[in-house]
């Protein structure tokens, strides 16, 4: 397990501590607002658009063998970042990340998911590794920061690699070998919807910032992507062996469980990615006094998991998510009436109630997804879980870019991305109440 939680807390790590490293890697290459959304995005848009292909070749060929390969990708791409020459190259390298993270993450839950099949173990397994990504959320930017300001930027993808390679030999000695479903064969054309439905819509959001909301390129980006998703599910109507068979959505646990995950994501990192940019660019903090300043929001994530992982086998999920949902709006809802330019002592709780509440959610958000599933499908169910959790964070990232870039000043924007996030997190409390099962799983 502890192999398999390295892999996911990795993967993690290079989301959260990319934020504030990015403003210092945009002054040196000369990057615009747009290019250092893409240095973030570009990750977390392949992340997203490739994690159904990988759980469907987890199925197919085995989680422990795609996700040894995707932690094998991850590590030489971290590299790679770390030698960047130019901004194009160093978004190339974060593509090719993203690509090993697509890999990871739906193996990591499946080999969990076999590893630990009794209920009341698997929470406490999801519970861990929920907390790993706690634990790498909350270092991210303190590590990054001190990174930036002591040995330089390249220093946090450097760091990736001995991680990765003690995942791959601890993964390879003591992880048993997962059964294979030979008969998933990989539906091609609707990995190539879901990969242009993702791309179009980042890119939608991206260009926002540049271009305005009401750009041409804009409103056929946004309108090609919503072309893709509707041949995505034509497609896999009609499939002989669909990616995502439509009757797992038909399930309101595994349907809602999917959106919930996207608005956490998109509450939550939409904040991380704005609130960097607030601190470094209006308030003058340097890159490590980013990371403490964020630590307040992170720190909570560290905790949560386990605590909700072991609360749920009393209460059940439901009332886990719906107030780990309620407390973050909250959150979110006091940045933004919190005016112009508060002091920093009146954001700390906060952020707080924010990182608490989206992880306190997660464990039971992931749980009712991956029980909803069969277990010829558990690829499939985490990589649907994590694509649209990705998608989330792609669009938190691109849309409080964009609205910091054309709102009419810095302060509207932050505030209007605060709210907007806060709206997500009451929808996802909404969505928990109609979807997650009221009662806990028998611990049989």
């Amino acid at each position: 397990m502890l192999a398999v939680c390295a892999g996911y807390f990795m993967v993690i790590l290079d989301v959260t501590v990319i934020n504030v490293a990015v403003p210092v890697i945009g002054r040196e290459f000369r990057a615009s607002l747009t290019g250092i959304q893409w240095i973030t995005d570009g990750y977390t848009l392949v992340f997203a658009g490739f994690l159904l292909t990988a759980g469907a070749l987890g199925d197919r060929l085995g989680n422990r063998r795609v996700f040894c390969s995707g932690v094998a990708v991850f590590t030489v791409a971290s590299a790679a970042c770390a030698l960047a020459p130019t901004a194009p190259f160093l978004v190339g390298a974060r593509l090719a990340e993203g690509l090993g993270a697509a890999l990871i993450v739906p193996g990591s839950l499946a080999l969990l998911q076999q590893a630990y099949p009794a209920p009341a173990a698997r929470s406490r397994a999801f519970g861990l590794w929920g907390s790993m990504a706690g634990i790498a959320a909350s270092s991210g930017p303190l590590l990054g920061g001190l990174l930036v300001s002591t040995v330089g930027w390249r220093w946090v993808f450097l760091i990736n690699l001995p991680v990765g390679v003690a995942c791959l030999v601890l993964t390879l000695r003591h992880v048993a070998r997962s059964p294979r479903h030979g008969d998933r064969a990989v539906d091609w054309p609707a990995q190539c919807a879901v990969v242009a439905a993702v791309a179009l819509l980042t890119a939608a959001f991206n260009e926002a910032g540049r271009r305005g909301w009401s750009d041409p390129a804009v409103l056929a980006g946004a309108g090609l992507a919503l072309l893709a998703v509707a041949a995505f599910a034509l497609r896999e109507r009609l499939a002989r062996s669909p990616a995502l068979p439509l009757g797992l959505l038909r399930s309101r646990a595994m349907s809602g469980g999917a959106v919930i995950g996207m608005l956490f994501n998109l509450g939550f990192y939409g904040m991380v990615f704005t609130a960097s940019l607030e601190f470094q660019h209006q308030r003058g903090f340097s890159a490590l006094r980013t990371g403490v300043a964020l630590f307040p929001a992170v720190a909570m994530t560290t905790f949560a998991s386990v605590l909700s992982g072991r609360l749920s086998r009393r209460t059940g999920h439901r009332p886990l998510v719906i107030s780990g949902m309620l407390l973050a709006a909250l959150g979110l809802a006091a940045w933004a009436a919190a005016g112009a330019d508060p002091a920093y002592a009146l954001l700390v709780a906060p952020m707080m109630a924010a990182g608490f509440g989206t992880s306190f959610a997660l464990t039971g958000s992931t749980a009712t997804m991956m029980s909803a599933a069969p277990p010829q499908f558990s690829g499939t169910s985490s990589a649907l879980f994590n694509t649209t959790r990705q998608l989330g964070s792609a669009i938190g990232v691109a849309l409080g870019g964009s609205l910091l870039a054309t709102a009419g000043s810095y302060s509207v924007g932050l505030r209007t991305s605060m709210a907007i996030g806060a709206l997500a997190y009451l929808t996802a409390a909404g969505l928990a109440w109609l979807c997650i099962p009221a009662k806990p799983e028998k611990t049989t």
